[in-house]
């Protein structure tokens, strides 16, 4: 008898659990970070520290790289998808897209951005709120020669460089090989981040991390992975990578200055005959 009640008490208790794993209440996934799809030319993955980044070096001697924000209509492109869509519609579709730096309510550059050698916002040296004032931040740049680099906002004041395309964003990342001083070794500030670094004067290197990462690590990844010397942070929680078709991490966010890299057109030079003597 206490056998069939032990039964009947174990078999009641099996059917209330397979009732509660059915009808209680289960918190939805969050949408995935990454779109995901084959990366384009310059792009890999790269393992460091527990996160996964797609890092893009860019050799400037084979891409253009230029900085965007308006388009044919005086308007922000607002979007990478946007962006994407408009120089494939003007013939000259580009190999990746990454949003380029902070701004404001209305897409406009919190700092500096040259575009094809006009300077569009100035240099911006106040003191904020927030993570573009996250003393020294910096100015990335394209000078009119064509060679990259990644210099402190004040020195690129005082240097007055001749640039034909810029963007100005903040905190940096990496200053002269070292870590910036505010930053913890692992903070609990997380968000997918994405920033980009100069190894030498023809190589850029852009990078997003598929998942959230501190700014310590992120920092690590430019200077001791990367070998870049001086690195600057563009944003995080928006960030984002395209092809110029799709979404390769992150989604349809909003983005002001935009960072597009595209294959340099291919010349031939025909040979001169050598003429009959």
């Amino acid at each position: 008898m206490m056998k069939r009640r032990y039964g009947a008490a174990l078999l009641i208790a099996i059917l209330l659990a397979a009732i509660a794993v059915v009808w209680w209440p289960r918190r939805p996934e969050p949408p995935p970070l990454v779109i995901g799809g084959d990366l384009p030319a310059p792009c890999r993955n790269v393992a460091f520290e527990a996160v996964t980044y797609v890092v893009c070096t860019v050799d400037l001697r084979t891409y253009n790289l230029a900085v965007f924000h308006v388009g044919a209509d005086g308007k922000p492109f607002g979007s990478l998808e946007a962006f994407g869509k408009a120089v494939a519609g003007e013939g000259r579709p580009v190999l990746l897209a990454m949003n380029g730096g902070m701004y404001h309510e209305d897409l406009s550059p919190v700092g500096l951005l040259v575009e094809n050698g006009s300077e569009k916002s100035p240099l911006n040296l106040a003191d904020s709120e927030g993570n573009f004032f996250l003393k020294p931040n910096g100015v990335f740049l394209v000078g009119k020669d064509g060679k990259a680099a990644v210099m402190e906002s004040n020195a690129y004041a005082a240097a007055k460089p001749d640039v034909a395309f810029a963007t100005q964003s903040g905190p940096m990342l990496v200053i002269d090989g070292q870590i910036h001083p505010r930053f913890e070794p692992n903070g609990t500030s997380r968000y997918v981040r994405n920033g980009v670094g100069v190894r030498d004067e023809n190589t850029v290197l852009l990078a997003i991390s598929r998942s959230e990462v501190s700014f310590g690590s992120f920092a690590r990844l430019f200077r001791d992975a990367l070998q870049c010397r001086n690195a600057l942070f563009l944003d995080g929680a928006v960030s984002a990578l395209s092809d110029g078709k799709r979404m390769i991490v992150g989604g349809k966010y909003p983005a002001g200055p935009i960072i597009s890299v595209s294959a340099k057109p291919i010349t031939s030079v025909s040979a001169k005959q050598p003429q009959k003597q």
